[in-house]
Order: C-alpha cells, then sequence, then structure tokens
C-alpha cells in the first residue's frame, strides 16, 4: 500500500483556479507548456470541486 504524504497539498480555492483557468486561455494554448498548465489546472479545479462536494456532504 502507497504511502500517504504527510502533509496535504495545498488547495487553492476555485475562485483563485477560474482566475488562473481564464488567464491561461485567454493569453492562448499554442504552446505544449500552456496546454500542460492547463490540464494542471483543471485537475487541480476537479480535487476543489469534489472537496467542496464532501465538505458539503
Amino acid at each position: 500500500m502507497p504511502a500517504l504524504p504527510a502533509e496535504p497539498t495545498p488547495v487553492r480555492s476555485l475562485a483563485e483556479l477560474n482566475s488562473a483557468i481564464r488567464a491561461l486561455v485567454g493569453a492562448g494554448l499554442a504552446s505544449v507548456e500552456a496546454r500542460q498548465e492547463y490540464e494542471r489546472l483543471l485537475v487541480e479545479w476537479g480535487s476543489a470541486v469534489q472537496g467542496d462536494v464532501v465538505e458539503a456532504a
């Protein structure tokens, strides 16, 4: 069984992530690095949304 991290990774708020995604898309996704960052932000956003759903339950 894999070991759990000692401290959870800080999660930015949905508003912060939304702002970062909008800025990145507004600047364009022409480069490979921009697309990779976009994908990473979407994964982080999905985790944040899931965390909010769990808290609401």
